[in-house]
């Protein structure tokens, strides 16, 4: 039922304003044509768990049947795809829906026998006679609500709000789960390619384009060019296990699989779900799981997105590539050149694009999460000039990026500590040494805090553009480059941190005996320190010598 292979049950938004309902193959078609601008019921946190499985699922039915290019017909496409699935001729695998609970369905895994089967949307209750009873709380009647998204402040996306779900809004919650979801209380375990149930799965790629088709295109090329390379890399990755909700599952410790058995693109699953139809409208039923379906390798699993942590204590939990610092320069810095992450193989350039040259798109995204919830998904599409973009391929510097990066972030620093130094002076009443003093209220170095992030936000939109012009720059040139994006007069770092500390001044509360000393003896630490050994005294020194 509500076969994938063979029914229009995706929405898709066509160039030109058209729009269209299309199955798995189409869709496949569509994008190698580039003719799609959105999938409609696809919410933005969803979007790399579909990019994901739809490169990994092409990789990997490509790479069986020994092609190297993507076929752009729709009837090309499902055989490709059934031949991953031989043993099932009546297309279970792809049915939304599996009436019977031994055979698997799409993301679903079967159950090894009827009598477990009954473990799905119930719960045992009794004393010496347990019976089984429905369970609300393992009864899904909404997408949202299966899906992974949980909202400490519901400040993204509310759940359980969609009330009239069409089949593909509950295709994307199901593979968002199975493929994106964490740790979620005992007998709810997430998936294996995360350092940890806390972690997260983030996603740094390079394409021609970030549009839906191309994006799909380059990274499926890569995937097929850099398969060989993460099996050297990962060789207990060699397995033959490519489609994981093929296998039975009964939720039993003993059943849980070993990396050995996966092959490199594998799609997982993570909870025992099963989807039912009733009425016209679908719902899902879980059940509950004893260990991971797959061994916890610490997120080691050669995803070919996530840049993965070098730590190499067995006993220790890596740390999450996305944390406070979310997908702000510094963080997308780390995840582009840091010794402490390794970047992922789709960071690279392949062969073709070598070749090719000209310009390129960066992009990266991620879901942020903690204990309890998720913090926020970010994503960024960063354009990369053609100097920049060989950077990443065979024979590039990025030793060079980086340094002027990192030396960009430095000077950002300075002049943030600075303005925090100049507000809390000002909060004190211009006293600079109560500046931590809380005296059971926040303390005057608390109230710059979002003063300091508002400078980082302003200085983060244009980072990268900034960055890339004066690595494309001569060597001679670079400096003034420099200086100028750290003071022009008006759009500077130094220029906003000067506006926002007026700001702070006249916002932030005040006694008004002590205003005009608290202002002057601010503004006074704020230039001072900036032309001080301690500040950026080179920006200052031509100007001081003409005064």
């Amino acid at each position: 039922m509500l076969n994938i292979l063979t029914e229009p049950i995706i929405r898709v938004s066509l160039t030109g304003g058209a729009a269209d309902w299309v199955s798995l193959p189409e869709t496949y078609a569509r994008l190698l044509a580039d003719e799609v601008d959105t999938f409609p019921a696809l919410r933005p946190h969803q979007r790399h768990a579909w990019h994901a499985f739809l490169c990994q699922l092409a990789a990997m039915a490509l790479h069986r049947a020994g092609q190297k290019e993507p076929p752009a017909d729709t009837d090309a496409w499902a055989i490709l795809l059934r031949g991953l699935t031989p043993e099932w001729p009546q297309d279970e695998p792809w049915q939304l829906v599996g009436e019977d609970i031994t055979k698997p369905a799409f993301m679903q895994p079967p159950a090894g026998s009827a009598a477990a089967g009954e473990e799905y949307g119930t719960k045992v209750k009794g004393g010496k006679k347990k019976v089984r009873v429905p369970d609300e709380d393992k009864i899904v009647r909404s997408p949202d609500h299966l899906d992974m998204l949980v909202t400490s402040r519901n400040h993204d996306l509310k759940r359980a709000v969609v009330s009239q779900a069409q089949a593909d809004d509950w295709l994307f919650a199901l593979l968002t789960l199975q493929t994106m979801e964490g740790y979620g209380g005992r007998y709810n375990y997430g998936i294996s390619r995360m350092p940890s149930g806390y972690g997260n799965r983030p996603a740094f790629s390079i394409a021609p384009s970030a549009r839906p088709g191309i994006h799909f295109h380059r990274d499926v090329l890569a995937l097929l060019e850099k398969r060989q390379g993460i099996l050297d890399k990962y060789p207990e990755i060699s397995g033959g296990i490519g489609l994981v909700w093929l296998i039975p599952w009964d939720g039993k410790k003993a059943e849980t699989l070993l990396i050995n058995r996966m092959e490199p693109f594998y799609i997982e699953v993570c909870r025992r779900v099963r989807l039912g139809q009733k009425d016209g409208g679908l719902y899902a039923t879980r059940a509950n799981s004893d260990d991971q379906r797959i061994v916890d390798i610490k997120g080691k699993t050669g995803d070919p997105w996530a840049p993965v942590s070098k730590n190499s204590n067995p006993k220790g939990t890596p740390p999450a590539f996305l944390g406070p610092r979310k997908l702000g320069y510094e963080r997308v810095v780390d995840g582009l050149f840091s010794a402490d992450w390794e970047q992922p193989p789709l960071l690279t350039l392949t062969e073709q694009e070598q070749k090719a040259g000209g310009t390129k798109e960066l992009v990266a995204r991620g879901m942020v999460r903690g204990e309890g919830g998720t913090e926020g998904y970010y994503e960024r599409i960063i354009p990369l000039k053609p100097e920049t973009a060989r950077v990443f391929g065979r024979g590039g510097n990025p030793k060079e990026l980086e340094d002027l990066a990192r030396e960009r972030i430095r000077e950002i620093s300075t002049v943030q500590g600075i303005l925090r130094h100049a507000i809390a002076t000002f909060a004190a009443g211009g006293d600079s040494n109560r500046a931590s003093h809380r005296n059971g209220k926040p303390s005057p170095n608390d109230l710059a805090g979002r003063y300091i992030d508002q400078l980082g936000e302003i200085v983060d939109k244009d980072f990268f553009d900034a960055l890339q012009t004066e690595f494309a720059a001569a060597e001679a040139e670079r400096q003034d480059i420099r200086n100028r994006w750290l003071t022009d007069g008006k759009e500077g770092v130094i220029d906003h941190a000067r506006k926002i500390l007026n700001a702070a001044i006249e916002s932030l509360p005040r006694n008004a005996i002590h205003y005009y000393k608290a202002r002057v003896r601010a503004e006074s630490v704020f230039e001072g320190r900036l032309r001080g050994s301690g500040g950026l005294p080179f920006l200052f020194e031509k100007s001081d010598k003409e005064d």
